[in-house]
């Protein structure tokens, strides 16, 4: 049975193309399958456009689920993207 993951974190900067790029390549070197949360909307971590399309925010709250055999390490990957490319001027 694969492992499952999530982990959550509070965005200090709007989630825009450059960090939604950079999660998106960084999802798809992962084997387990990667999504994020945002309120009521989830999205598929290695699109993009899915991503992109969350709409999140300074502020919100983004969770990061995966679930395969390297689960932990891709949530932890999306997860450090996400700290380090939406802090306020990045």
């Amino acid at each position: 049975m694969p492992a499952s993951y999530e982990q959550a974190i509070t965005l200090a900067g709007d989630l825009h193309a450059r960090p939604a790029g950079a999660l998106a390549l960084a999802a798809g070197q992962f084997a387990a399958a990667v999504s994020l949360t945002v309120g009521d909307r989830s999205a598929d971590a290695k699109s993009v456009l899915a991503v992109m399309g969350l709409g999140a925010t300074s502020g919100q709250h983004v969770t990061a689920t995966a679930d395969g055999p390297d689960a932990e390490a891709a949530v932890a990957a999306v997860i450090a993207i996400l700290a380090e490319a939406t802090r306020v001027g990045a």
